[in-house]
């Protein structure tokens, strides 16, 4: 079984994102197996940073997933293939969260800007593994703006018209995000100064 996995796995690295794009709009079930499995844990880690648990996540990305094998004509090899999965993916979380009535941006810009010092080194020093499990800690608002603002390199204005918040709104949501993600990264400075 594990030199099937291998040799699979080989196989998948050899095929062209064209290749498999073509191959994949002609059905074939093996080129779109291959896809899922190239893309998959990537897309997965971009589901986790936006969505509650890893249940939402798993549902996002099959929903994503199903989009992209339904648009997959729509691609014209104008962009990496990635790229564009991923904007498909983020597009894909956005939806589901929107369609939570739990999120809510409501927050004054001035709520959060005493909090921020701007010469916070702390997450330099943090593991991938525990800031992303930071990240997933937020509250929905402030994970979703830095998201976009952050990671995925929207701009508060493009926030806001993806978000239909207003872009002061997605300002301090950013800014509140940081504060928390400050906050949270004193208690674990603090916590490992004294063990």
């Amino acid at each position: 079984m594990q030199l099937y996995k291998t040799k699979k796995s080989l196989q998948n690295d050899m095929m062209e994102d064209i290749d498999l794009v073509q191959a994949c709009l002609k059905g074939n079930p093996r080129a779109q197996k291959a896809l899922f499995e190239k893309f998959a844990a990537k897309m997965f880690a971009v589901c986790l940073r936006y969505m509650n648990n890893h249940d939402e996540a798993q549902d996002a990305l099959q929903d994503g997933f199903v989009k992209i094998f339904s648009k997959l004509v729509d691609f014209k090899n104008e962009g990496v293939l990635e790229g564009w999965i991923r904007r498909i993916i983020v597009n894909t979380c956005l939806d589901a969260i929107r369609k939570n009535a739990k999120t809510k941006f409501d927050v004054s810009l001035d709520d959060v800007s005493y909090k921020l010092d701007y010469t916070d080194n702390g997450m330099q020093e943090l593991e991938v593994e525990e800031l992303m499990k930071l990240i997933q800690s937020m509250p929905n608002g402030y994970r979703v703006v830095f998201n976009l603002y952050a990671i995925e390199g929207y701009s508060h204005k493009e926030i806001g018209e993806k978000l239909g918040i207003n872009e002061n709104t997605s300002k301090s949501q950013y800014l509140r995000a940081r504060a928390f993600l400050r906050e949270r990264l004193e208690k674990i400075e603090w916590t490992e100064k004294t063990l």
